[in-house]
């Protein structure tokens, strides 16, 4: 998918769903900043998958990763993994420019997110999940980002409480473990994260090193609230709640190379008479 413009979506904009081995580049979209669910590009339960080089301007989030929603993901079970995301650029004043879930049932895995901006946006990479959506997000891993005008940088939601019925399973608990972060500027922030997992289900491994962040001229009082969650901290500003401890460390990123990294998207065009 390449090389497309598309204009006011009623509703989510580019859907890949159970399909392996995409490409899109190239792509803009434009939706009203106070349009509801109008999401960019919604990978869902889906392999192997490269976003690059496109540009979203949405009232809901620039990209939405998705596998699946409560018990109907569980039991498909059918996770959204090797995903990359790079040269990507985001307008959303009220929604993420990344967000993972919160329809995630059938998992979340080997996300890489690398040389991102985004402008008067809610939030940087948002984790969304809670009771009875079961399965995990893990291995993420995002670095190189450019934030300007934003209500947070970091943002995990334990609680979001949406789902299809009632028959969810109270007892299904997201996993959510493998959080890297590293390499961010942001400007005009008016809180530095809100970390929220779920009590005895916290959130795990999470890392952050080489975080550059400049507050907002009316910030709020508490910069990093943190609920059930765990990890480390490095040589970032300002300085992170006490359940991320300061370690010398620099948050991973993968040195290999996912499949559809190497496939080169070709284009041909005819010209004559037909």
């Amino acid at each position: 998918i390449s090389n497309l413009t598309l204009v006011n979506s009623p509703s989510w904009n580019v859907h890949p769903i159970y399909s392996s081995d995409i490409i899109i580049q190239h792509l803009t979209v434009f939706a009203p900043v106070d349009s509801p669910n109008t999401d960019g590009i919604d990978p869902d339960s889906c392999t192997n998958t490269r976003i690059e080089d496109s540009f979203v301007v949405s009232g809901d989030d620039c990209i939405a990763v998705k596998s699946g929603w409560d018990e109907y993901g569980i039991k498909f079970n059918m996770p959204t993994k090797q995903l990359v995301i790079r040269r990507f650029a985001c307008i959303s004043p009220s929604s993420a420019t990344i967000a993972l879930g919160s329809e995630m049932s059938g998992g979340i895995e080997d996300v890489r997110v690398e040389d991102v901006t985004a402008i008067n946006t809610e939030s940087g990479v948002r984790i969304k999940t809670g009771v009875g959506r079961g399965a995990y997000v893990k291995d993420v891993y995002i670095r190189n980002m450019t934030l300007n005008t934003m209500k947070y940088v970091f943002w995990m939601t334990g609680d979001y409480g949406s789902h299809p019925d009632a028959e969810f399973d109270q007892n299904a608990f997201p996993v959510i473990k493998g959080i890297n972060y590293r390499d961010i500027v942001a400007d005009n922030v008016t809180q530095s994260a809100q970390l929220d997992g779920i009590g005895k289900h916290p959130f795990t491994d999470i890392c952050i090193s080489n975080v550059n962040i400049k507050l907002a001229a009316k910030p709020k009082g508490v910069q990093w609230n943190c609920n059930d969650v765990q990890g480390v901290a490095n040589r970032v500003s300002p300085e992170p709640c006490n359940l991320l401890p300061r370690k010398e460390i620099d948050c991973p990123f993968p040195k290999d190379r996912l499949p559809i990294e190497d496939v080169q998207l070709k284009t041909c065009s005819i010209s004559g008479n037909f």
